[in-house]
């Protein structure tokens, strides 16, 4: 990214990552004075990332269900037949994601891609947290801000247009649409969901998001509240 002028953060230019007590470590730049990005920052981010030649790198494929079988087992507050709901679901999504249509031509991916992991500095917007870079579809990353659209109502339908008019494709109207977005809907879930169990004031808003999956609480968007 740094050699294609992506704006992103970057790596010190030195011998990493080193061992410290176990662990691999690494150094990056610091970045200046920033605040949270904006969906309109996302995709232009976006962008200029799909469009980069792959990588001789060995980033792995885009697997949408790392970590869910963990955040449901760790979802102790969650009820036994609510967490095996969300079990089968899990296990349902991955069927259809082993035979997904086909859409466009994949390519390095965010993994993460929404608004917290943008920093808007005075200089202009930095993509971070490339823990779940991987190769993979596009519409992954799109599939985040969309379903603020379809799902969770934190994104305005001018806002989704526009992001839509800069990036040049609507990911709703995509036949694999509903799979992604049903991927996206149980990870942002089943993280509540796991957090609940340590932090009794997000209870409620995991078993509301839980009870929208479950056809509980009428039809979407369901205006989650964010939780970090």
């Amino acid at each position: 990214m740094a050699a294609q002028g992506v704006p992103a953060v970057r790596a010190l230019d030195l011998w990493q990552p080193i061992a410290a007590s176990g662990h691999p470590v690494t150094f990056w730049q610091e970045l200046p004075p920033h605040e949270i990005g904006t969906v309109t920052d996302v995709v232009v981010l976006l962008k200029q990332l799909h469009f980069l030649p792959k990588p001789d790198l060995p980033l792995g494929e885009l697997d949408p269900f790392v970590r869910l079988v963990e955040r449901i087992d760790a979802a102790s507050t969650t009820s036994d037949d609510d967490r095996q709901w969300l079990s089968s679901r899990l296990e349902d999504l991955k069927r259809q994601w082993a035979s997904r249509p086909k859409g466009l031509p994949e390519c390095v991916v965010h993994g993460d891609a929404w608004v917290g992991n943008v920093a808007r500095t005075e200089a202009g917007p930095v993509l971070m947290d490339f823990e779940r870079a991987s190769f993979g579809p596009p519409e992954w990353d799109l599939v985040s801000t969309a379903v603020k659209l379809t799902t969770t109502g934190a994104v305005s339908a001018e806002e989704y247009a526009a992001f839509c008019e800069t990036y040049g494709v609507d990911v709703t109207e995509w036949e694999g649409y509903e799979l992604l977005a049903g991927a996206r809907e149980l990870r942002m879930t089943t993280y509540a969901a796991q957090h609940a169990a340590s932090r009794p004031e997000w209870q409620r808003e995991a078993q509301y998001r839980i009870d929208c999956l479950r056809g509980r609480a009428g039809a979407p968007p369901w205006r989650w509240k964010g939780i970090m």
